[in-house]
Order: C-alpha cells, then structure tokens, then sequence
C-alpha cells in the first residue's frame, strides 16, 4: 500500500486552481456586455413611411432570434420622445441580457416586458434592453412622427 505525502504535489495544487477557476470563466460569461460585441455581416432593412433605416445586427442570440423571424410587416408607432417601437409577433429570447452603459442614439434595441423592438433616436436609459445592433446610416427617419406600417427585412 503506498503512503499518502502530507505535502501537495503540483499536480494537486494545479488541479485545485483550475477547478476553482472553472465556474468563474463560465459567470464571465453570462450577461456578458451585448454592446462589446462586433457587429455582424447581418444586416436589416425597416422601411415605413418611403423612408428607409438600415441596421447591422449584433452577434448574440436575441439579433439571431429577430434575424430568423424576417421579413415581418408590422406597424412602428412613436413612445416618448426618444424611440420608435414595434410590437413583434411573439417574444425573443433573452439569452443576450446583460447590462450596458454606453447608451446612445442610433441604438436597435429589444425591451425585454413588452417584447417589442426600440429604435432610438435620442438619448436614453433603460436597464431592460438588449442591444441587438445599430443604424448604419444615421436616425433621421426615425425623427419623423407618426404611426406607420413598417416591413422589416433581411438585406
């Protein structure tokens, strides 16, 4: 019968730190920062009103839920002063949640109780959203008032 050594082997003291270090890379992994992601080769179109609004989707699973619901013809609808907003068919998933600070208009966002899609056109603050990407071309439509059918779509 071999005898245990009271010292620990480096084998041991390793395998203790990758185990403790193991559940610690996982929870870096959740709600992970949507915003930090590079946007995608994904792109949408949402037109309404003969204007037209371009977006470059974020690489996380909400955009990816949005992206596989296209085309979709809907109504965008002013909410503040700051956002469009258009009721979806069904809700997304949330697995993308995770706080951001770095607000900003031209943001494409999905605000997780209502599961409706906010297009911002100023300033906001929301702990809710799950940034799905960004305006390519600026928000200058989204300036214009009113509520309109509007047909989402992959480009």
């Amino acid at each position: 019968m071999a005898k245990s050594s009271p010292y620990l082997t480096r084998r041991t003291v390793l395998g203790a730190l990758a185990a403790a270090a193991v559940p610690h890379a996982a929870k870096g992994q959740e709600g992970r920062d949507p915003a930090s992601q590079e946007p995608t080769d994904v792109r949408i179109r949402i037109a309404f009103n003969g204007l037209t609004q371009t977006a470059s989707l974020y690489d996380n699973p909400t955009a990816r839920d949005l992206a596989s619901m296209l085309p979709l013809d809907l109504k965008i609808e002013d909410y503040g002063k700051n956002e469009k907003i258009v009721h979806l068919p069904r809700k997304l998933t949330e697995e993308a949640s995770g706080p951001f600070a770095n607000e900003s208009p031209g943001d494409l966002c999905y605000f997780k109780p209502w599961g409706n899609l906010a297009l911002f056109y100023a300033d906001y603050r929301w702990d809710r959203l799950i940034r799905l990407g960004r305006f390519e071309d600026g928000f200058d439509p989204l300036l214009v008032r009113g509520e309109y059918p509007v047909r989402i779509e992959r480009i």
